[in-house]
């Protein structure tokens, strides 16, 4: 290699090399934001967690005790939320999922003024609050509601269905809550594909059910994942859907972190279970992702 050669091969990896820093540089605000509001209120919350509970006080300053952990795991009745919760939300994820790609594959293969109704009708919801919104499935799923009127006039039923204050009136309102962004991240990805690799597939010999299964349905992989992680997270920590529309029997972990805080004042309990749900719902993440990296074929879901 001559004298010129490695003088342009150094400019190179100089170059290079100051690139790189530059990418770094643009990760800063992220990494600064990600300290502020998520580590720093985990490590607060981590700190209480280890607190002792005090009588006249939410805990006692200065103390250290791993007793909240330890009446929380061994608690029969924090098992009993464990399951209903995660039940809960699996129910959820594959009702929200599999509404979720039905619709985003119709705004896909809709055009002009029923394509744009169908956008308009997932982003609305997200444009209200979510008490308004899920008051409103109170008034529709009542006894005296909308739907139990519909019911009864037209004869379905002969006494008003029990429709909310139940596992179904929750999952509804979850299912509610969850569904314009699993529908979004479905379409972000549907929207990049190319449709004339289904025609091709039709060309080739393929049903239109079969060039669905085989080639839109895979291609949606990625945004399929998206949309169960978002639905998953929210059904784990559902507070809103099981308070309005549940009952006793449909008591979630926020709802008991909300009882244990603000009932019996017992912000170490609290805080320890908060992070036990983190750390759950983080383990299943991580759980879905490894199952798909083993089973899910060569996708990148970065």
């Amino acid at each position: 290699m001559s004298t010129a050669d490695r003088r342009l091969l150094g400019r190179l990896e100089a170059r290079i090399r100051r690139s790189n820093n530059s990418s770094m540089l643009l990760l800063l605000p992220l990494l600064a934001f990600e300290l502020v509001f998520f580590v720093v209120p985990v490590l607060y919350l981590l700190r209480i967690s280890l607190y002792e509970q005090s009588e006249s006080g939410a805990y006692t300053e200065g103390t250290w005790t791993l007793s909240s952990y330890v009446e929380i795991l061994t608690s029969g009745y924090v098992h009993e939320l464990m399951l209903f919760t995660f039940k809960f939300a699996v129910v959820t994820t594959v009702v929200t999922v599999a509404a979720a790609i039905v619709y985003a594959y119709a705004i896909w293969r809709s055009q002009g003024l029923v394509r744009t109704a169908l956008l308009f009708g997932v982003v609305l919801p997200l444009l209200t609050t979510l008490v308004v919104r899920l008051y409103a499935w109170v008034v529709l799923l009542a006894p005296d509601g909308t739907i139990n009127d519909f019911l009864l006039a037209t004869s379905i039923v002969s006494d008003p269905a029990t429709l909310m204050n139940n596992t179904f009136g929750v999952v509804v309102g979850q299912t509610y809550i969850a569904f314009p962004y699993a529908v979004l991240a479905i379409f972000s990805v549907l929207s990049a594909m190319d449709w004339e690799i289904v025609e091709a597939a039709r060309d080739l010999g393929a049903s239109r059910p079969r060039s669905v299964l085989e080639v839109v349905i895979p291609q949606m992989v990625p945004g399929i994942v998206v949309a169960t992680v978002i639905t998953f997270a929210w059904a784990v920590g559902a507070y809103a859907a099981p308070s309005l529309l549940g009952s006793a029997g449909e008591t979630t972990f926020a709802m008991h972190v909300d009882h244990l805080m603000l009932t019996q004042f017992n912000w170490p309990a609290a805080s320890a279970l908060a992070l036990i749900i983190l750390a759950l719902v983080l383990a299943s993440v991580v759980l879905l992702f490894a199952v798909l990296d083993r089973w899910g074929g060569d996708v990148d879901y970065a």
